[in-house]
């Protein structure tokens, strides 16, 4: 990506001829590639060879093990080298792939991945890799809308990206929002573009005083809005964008004298429920649905399943707990009777160690009834 005539280079990391063969033979078309057989020779390429814009690794290496490649790499003086992507043939051990996800490889390929999804995500990561570049290079470029003095597109899609990558490393949630006025052309076609742009910073301004500081904000076009939200589980990310519609809804805004309606649509895409390739597809999706949710008529959330609650992804309890401490009840409402279920264990120990005198055979009964209530409802 350094000279825009020329493949990126890789470099495959394997004891075995044969997977560093089947790598190379899905790679050839699209990219150039250098093969080594152990760390202590894929650690002398990578200072060397200033060409190399990714490594694909085994989770076990001869004479320099993984351990020592990786945490050289993430410690290394050379900036290059520090954010170099790095993609580990996923080991059968969890814990092995999960110490490798703290020493900071950026993404996993499973030993039977496809080459159409292999490409893809080599693909994200030399896209995210070359603009955190340029980034480096010309921090202040590009970085801000004219408009709103938000994030643009390309800074948005960087700090997406640096939060799936965390993500996916620390098995946590990422979800994103992008949202817009649903009447914006009819808006700017009868009050023209500097009434619509003073509605883009009243609706930017509002948005800034109601995400969390760790939410990133931007644009995702000119006219549409996106919220990257690290950390948020889905049930709680469709809440939010919930009731920022219906308070945009009721909320009474005169600018220049003329009061107007306004109407916001907004699609949510959530990592790991939409199981993105990239950070782009994931804000492409978000986006996507925001175009459905208009075509339906407006004024709603289109989310990541449309299904009863009931099939919704299951709550985890430690998930379940945050968002009640963080006043999202509603969030936590449509899974309680699998969590019920779940913490019924955990009752009845309390119960046996601290005589509570809890009624755990009639919550436990309650519990159970309002299961088959429900499987009933759904066959019905």
């Amino acid at each position: 990506m350094d000279n825009p005539g020329q493949q990126p280079r890789i470099l495959i990391v394997d004891q075995s001829p044969s997977v560093r063969a089947a790598l190379v033979e899905r790679l050839r078309d699209e990219y150039r590639f250098r093969e080594e057989v152990d760390g202590e020779g894929a650690w002398q390429a990578l200072v060397l060879d200033n060409s190399i814009q990714l490594l694909i690794c085994a989770p076990s290496l001869p004479v320099l093990d993984d351990d020592g490649l990786l945490a050289r790499v993430r410690s290394s003086r050379l900036a290059r080298l520090r954010q170099l992507p790095v993609l580990m043939i996923a080991d059968d051990n969890e814990a092995i792939n999960e110490r490798a996800r703290l020493l900071g490889t950026t993404d996993f390929i499973a030993k039977g991945i496809g080459t159409s999804e292999m490409l893809a995500r080599i693909d994200s990561q030399l896209r995210l890799a070359q603009a955190h570049n340029e980034l480096r290079e010309n921090p202040e470029r590009d970085t801000q809308h004219r408009d709103t003095g938000l994030a643009t597109r390309e800074r948005l899609g960087v700090q997406a990206a640096r939060a799936i990558s965390h993500a996916t490393r620390h098995h946590s949630p990422v979800s994103i929002l992008v949202m817009g006025f649903d009447n914006f052309d009819a808006l700017r076609e009868e009050h023209g573009d500097d009434l619509v742009k003073e509605l883009q910073k009243r609706f930017a301004t509002m948005l800034t005083s109601t995400v969390r500081t760790e939410d990133r904000l931007g644009h995702y076009s000119d006219s549409d809005l996106a919220v990257v939200s690290p950390g948020t589980p889905y049930p709680a990310c469709e809440a939010f964008a919930n009731r920022l519609r219906e308070a945009f809804a009721l909320a009474k805004i005169a600018v220049r004298g003329k009061r107007l309606q306004l109407l916001v649509s907004i699609g949510v895409a959530n990592a790991p429920v939409d199981q993105p390739s990239s950070a782009r597809s994931l804000l492409d999706l978000a986006a996507e649905r925001l175009g459905n949710a208009r075509k339906a008529g407006g004024n709603r959330v289109i989310a990541c399943r449309q299904e009863p609650s009931s099939t919704l992804p299951a709550l985890q309890l430690g998930q379940a707990i945050s968002l009640i401490k963080a006043g999202h009840e509603d969030a936590v409402v449509p899974h309680l009777i699998h969590l019920g279920k779940e913490i019924l264990p955990f009752l009845e120990l309390l119960e046996r160690e601290l005589k509570l005198g809890l009624p755990l055979a009639d919550i436990r009964k309650r519990t159970l009834d309002r299961e088959q209530q429900c499987q009933d409802t759904r066959q019905a």
